[in-house]
């Protein structure tokens, strides 16, 4: 029987947070939830009090890691290095959610082979990331991923304002962006975390290629991911329910964290 819980910590109380907070509270063997971090600290206090009939420590992103022996981060693309590496100086482990701003940060790697940290990127929104890994030990020769997701989805992107499309009028799916993985994720930051998680998968962001779609036919985020090696030829399609917090985030986003964390912890692990 296991005697030490790891404690666990979580940068975020957005849908993703939340739903990860809650399973770490209804109970997970072997993890045990100390803190969260939230941008409105009293909000975050109501709704576990609300939520859970107590609450959690909620401290700023930097001080978590202090408080935790695994990391969490929900938040906002653009905040990673504030929570990263107060977490991955101190040798810890942290869960990252925001795939695509590691792209950003890629001393961040670096920083965990020096302290023993540990960097671990969840398959969120995507499937078969196993199958790739297994794919690049030997040799793959393309991956690639089209991605169609409702109109509304990319609201406020900047490859779509830059194209000037007026997402509301579309009655035909338009094509916005083809390239590779490592180019997507400057015009589309927070719509491109699945083929940034493929591309590290595989054989790199900047050896994965992309397209996207605004599809007015589509009613959730489709992802379909083709990959041709020595091994293995093989394609998937995944069609994301959206959570019913937020749209933009798909319900598998979350369970996707949740599963990771309990791999930490269970004696049996399927797909390592």
């Amino acid at each position: 029987m296991q005697q030490t819980k790891l404690t666990v910590a979580i940068g975020g109380l957005g849908a993703i947070g939340k739903a990860v907070a809650r399973a770490l509270h209804d109970g997970i063997d072997g993890l045990s939830l100390t803190a969260v971090s939230a941008r409105d600290a009293g909000r975050a206090r109501d709704w576990m009090q609300d939520n859970f009939g107590t609450t959690y420590s909620v401290l700023p992103l930097g001080d978590l890691a202090d408080h935790a022996d695994i990391v969490v981060e929900c938040c906002p693309a653009h905040l990673l290095g504030e929570i990263a590496r107060p977490t991955l100086e101190a040798g810890k482990t942290l869960v990252v959610l925001s795939v695509g701003a590691l792209l950003a940060h890629p001393d961040l790697k670096d920083l965990a082979a020096q302290t023993g940290g540990r960097i671990l990127v969840p398959s969120g929104a995507l499937l078969g990331l196993d199958a790739v890994q297994a794919a690049a030990q030997g040799q793959i020769l393309s991956v690639s991923i089209e991605t169609r997701k409702p109109p509304k989805s990319l609201t406020g992107a900047p490859g779509i304002e830059a194209m000037g499309i007026d997402l509301d009028a579309l009655t035909d799916p338009v094509c916005c962006f083809s390239g590779t993985a490592a180019d997507a994720i400057s015009g589309f930051p927070a719509n491109l975390n699945v083929a940034v998680a493929l591309g590290l998968a595989g054989t790199g962001a900047d050896r994965t290629e992309v397209e996207i779609w605004a599809d007015p036919t589509v009613t959730r985020n489709t992802h379909r991911i083709r990959v041709t090696s020595d091994s293995a030829n093989f394609e998937m399609q995944i069609e994301g329910i959206p959570s019913d917090e937020n749209p933009r985030t798909g319900r598998l986003t979350p369970l996707s964290a949740i599963s990771t964390l309990k791999r930490l912890v269970e004696p049996l692990v399927i797909g390592a």
